[in-house]
């Protein structure tokens, strides 16, 4: 009998301990309105694959080898998770401090460096390509989230988290705006597009790519999402309200579904006195902006994807663990 490997802790002062729901449905997995059982495997729950980050973000599945990579930024590494042997190792180190994680339309990885304030893309031989360091002369802040279009354009958020200390990079005086970037896939142009958000942060598409969702981490009072819609030539317009946290948490990365649900990596802003953690875990919204349901995790999750054979299965970057779940929805590619 083959029995699963426990997840492997990888060095941190801190392994979350974690033990699996043993009943289905899985209690914590939170059906607030009643479309998103559509979305809920009832005999799947959340499972803890590795523990021991610092602090867990951008994930990304490389289906053709069945592993997953996420970002541990204070190790300054990119972890590795096996599918078939359950095996966590690191795939590199030092990572620049790595962060949010994409793929292009050639399945190379493409990444978002704090320490060296650029874009990248590892090649098929492992050779690092700088794709973006500089707008107009002056130093990108640190590049944090990432998507590729079907058409071969990067987009990518560039706040200022990897230079304010010494955890996630190092600390430098800003040169840029907090601002969301386009790279055109066939001349390298690099174009600034939003300026005014407070903190961007994770972005996504709509599944035909007609909108462009960010994350606004720094809004006050409350964190929200903002949609544009999004041209041919890649211009935005028509900028509004996706979602509101409503003061009760704060979003980080996100994705979107093939019904073009939003997949929110969430955390508790501490408005639930009685428990600071309740809203920790992955929160589901309609793309009208509803609610449908909650994943709660023990720790807060900053980022997040889909993968496995049928991209049904949710990849959680969850502060010191990285979590998964099967679920009735596939990703949007």
């Amino acid at each position: 009998m083959n029995l699963p490997l426990a997840p492997q802790p990888m060095g941190s002062a801190v392994q979350v301990p974690f033990t699996p729901n043993a009943r289905y449905p899985d209690p914590s997995i939170e059906v607030i309105d009643e479309r998103f059982l559509k979305l809920r495997l009832f005999s799947a729950g959340v499972e803890q694959i590795a523990t021991g980050l610092r602090w867990a973000e951008g994930p990304v599945w490389f289906g053709d080898g069945r592993y997953l990579l996420v970002s541990d930024i204070p190790n300054n590494r990119i972890l590795r998770w096996d599918e078939t042997s359950g095996i966590t190792s690191v795939f590199r180190a030092p990572s620049n401090h790595a962060n949010g994680h994409a793929r292009d339309r050639q399945g190379r990885l493409i990444g978002c460096e704090h320490h060296t304030r650029r874009i990248t893309r590892t090649e098929y031989d492992g050779r690092i390509s700088v794709l973006a360091d500089q707008f107009d002369g002056r130093r990108l802040n640190s590049p944090n989230d990432i998507v590729c279009q079907r058409n071969g354009t990067i987009w990518f958020t560039d706040p200022t988290f990897g230079i304010l200390g010494h955890w996630e990079g190092d600390p430098a005086k800003p040169e840029l705006p907090h601002a969301v970037y386009r790279l055109d896939p066939d001349s390298g142009e690099l174009q600034q597009m939003i300026t005014e958000l407070a903190a961007p942060n994770g972005l996504a598409f709509s599944p035909d790519e007609s909108i462009l969702y960010v994350v606004e981490s720094r809004a006050e009072p409350h964190r929200l999402i903002w949609a544009w819609d999004v041209a041919s030539d890649g211009s935005l317009s028509g900028k509004r309200l996706a979602v509101d946290a409503n003061g009760h948490g704060a979003f980080d990365g996100i994705k979107v579904d093939v019904a073009g649900n939003l997949w929110c990596g969430f955390g508790s802003t501490g408005a639930v006195a009685a428990d600071p953690s309740a809203l920790d875990g992955v929160r589901v919204f309609d793309p009208s902006g509803t609610v449908l349901g909650h994943i709660h995790l023990p720790e807060r999750c900053a980022n997040l994807c889909f993968g496995g054979a049928k991209n049904n299965r949710l990849f959680m970057a969850s502060s010191h663990s990285v979590y998964a779940l099967f679920v009735n929805a596939q990703g949007a590619v």
